[in-house]
């Protein structure tokens, strides 16, 4: 972040596809041109973590904090590696193209996997790219795919409720069921092969455009997860390995009752006794997959809101310290560089600041929270920003700017909108004079969410925090991205110095 520079938000899921989800096929590609043709320098995506009904479909609720999302894994580039035939994909059902239904989409790859796998399984053994692959993630991999097996052979029961030996890891067990389910492992590990293969040829792309991916990393992982399962010690669990606390927000912007999210919190006295090393190979893994990330949450790693997991509100929680400057003292001296966003709205204290400020970490300004009645003085207002931030309109949580427009501000709000920007403007307008707002700023980067450059109302949100239905699902249409869109994000992207 030495220069300044300008990229666009969009979620793989998002991409036009054949298939009823966005893949990293042919329209991710296309999809790159489109910010290399406008000038873009940055390309911010969600988690890819592979995702499940169960758990609504978030990207941030995934078994493993490692293994890819299967459902991102293009069948035409499939056909094209030989890995399948052409006549294995043409009769496909017929999807929506704006928005996912993820449970037919999960149907459909499963059953094209299945065939997949199938064709290919016999000659893994002297596969030398996918033994290769195995080999390097095992640290990961093999607990994952043995994770997930199990996990189907107890018809998705959750790990703390399987039986006492293998929910405690007995070697001896634990062979055994390897053995037992040997072929099951395998298919997991070839669907990895194949997500991890497909998206390093993508991110290839990408820099050869000159793009760089912003990824995002969820602070917390699941309890029902490969991880916790693998590394219960580095969590707070009882003897039977169920949470005791769990992590969530006290109330705040997005919820008068705060977020219970539900995931287990960390154990830190244990994870700085072992020098954070399951930290450190998780952000490893990361600097492999993205350019740079968001750390989501990022006040928790210096304190944390910790409820009891008997508490169905996030409101009876507390406060307690995480040993941030050690944490991030051990992953400065570990690591060359540390290209983190550091995500910080919600309430942030000052010892969250100095942390950020010591390390040198970007925060967040997000354009839709600075028309209060305390605008002078509101570090979300555009002159209120510093270099080192990055500046959005609006995130993934956040309503499009069209729809915070319309249904999110007061006559007060809106006065204050066009005071500010100089004069009145319409809601077909709204989306571009924002964005203007704040890729004129200081801020050395800037993403605008793609629904914001398209100026699509409130139905193509991408997420409603603290809501479990209907998320994830908004998707690009082609004919969107036309001539003048085009014209219009070049130009403003030129003038203000971010090309």
């Amino acid at each position: 972040m030495d220069k300044r520079g300008n990229g666009l938000l969009l979620h793989i899921t998002s991409l036009p596809s054949s298939y009823g989800i966005g893949d990293i096929g042919s329209e991710a590609y296309k999809f790159v041109n489109f910010l290399a043709e406008t000038s873009q320098s940055f390309w911010q995506i969600l988690p890819l973590n592979q995702t499940c009904a169960a758990y609504g479909n978030s990207p941030y609720s995934s078994f493993s904090a490692y293994a890819g999302n299967t459902l991102l894994i293009s069948p035409d580039l499939m056909v094209e590696d030989g890995i399948l035939l052409k006549s294995d994909i043409e009769d496909h059902p017929s999807f929506s193209r704006e928005s996912v239904d993820y449970e037919a989409v999960t149907k459909y790859k499963k059953e094209i996997f299945r065939i997949a796998f199938e064709k290919n399984k016999g000659n893994l053994a002297e596969h030398h790219e996918f033994n290769k692959f195995c080999d390097e993630n095992s640290y990961w991999l093999d607990d994952y795919s043995l994770f997930v097996s199990i996990k189907n052979h107890f018809n998705n029961v959750e790990w703390n409720n399987w039986p006492e030996h293998i929910r405690d890891r007995r070697d001896e067990d634990l062979k055994e069921w390897k053995e037992r389910l040997r072929e099951n492992i395998l298919r997991e590990n070839f669907l990895q092969y194949l997500f991890f293969k497909q998206w390093y040829s993508l991110k290839d792309y990408c820099e050869s455009k000159g793009i760089l991916i912003i990824g995002d990393l969820p602070i917390y992982v699941n309890c029902d997860s490969a991880d916790v399962w693998a590394n219960p010690e580095i969590f707070k669990l009882n003897d039977e390995k169920k949470p005791v606390f769990v992590a969530g927000v006290p109330p705040d912007y997005f919820s008068s009752t705060g977020q219970l999210w539900g995931h287990p919190v960390y154990d830190w006295t244990v994870l700085k006794e072992t020098g954070y090393i399951w930290w450190i190979k998780r952000i490893e893994h990361n600097l492999k997959f993205f350019h740079m990330f968001r750390l989501d949450h990022f006040r928790g790693f210096i304190d944390y809101w910790e409820i009891h997991a008997d508490e169905k509100f996030a409101t009876n929680g507390r406060w307690v310290k995480a040993p941030a400057r050690d944490f991030f003292n051990t992953l400065a001296n570990y690591f060359d560089r540390l290209p983190i966003i550091a995500e910080d709205l919600g309430i942030i204290t000052p010892d969250v600041r100095a942390v950020m400020d010591q390390f040198g970490f970007p925060g967040m300004r997000v354009l839709l929270f600075a028309f209060g009645e305390d605008l002078p003085s509101n570090p979300y207002a555009p002159h209120n920003y510093i270099k080192n931030c990055v500046a959005y309109t609006g995130t993934h949580d956040n309503n499009t700017a069209r729809g915070w427009f319309n249904n999110e501000t007061s006559a007060e709000d809106r006065k204050r909108i066009f005071d500010y920007i100089g004069h009145e403007v319409s809601e077909d307008q709204i989306h571009w004079e924002l964005i203007k707002l704040v890729m004129s700023s200081v801020a050395d980067m800037v993403i605008i969410p793609m629904q914001d450059v398209l100026g699509l109302e409130e139905n193509s949100r991408t997420n409603i925090p603290a809501s479990s239905e209907g998320n994830w699902g908004w998707r690009l249409l082609t004919e969107k991205l036309t001539p003048l869109i085009t014209k219009k994000l070049s130009e403003m992207t030129r003038i203000y110095g971010r090309g």
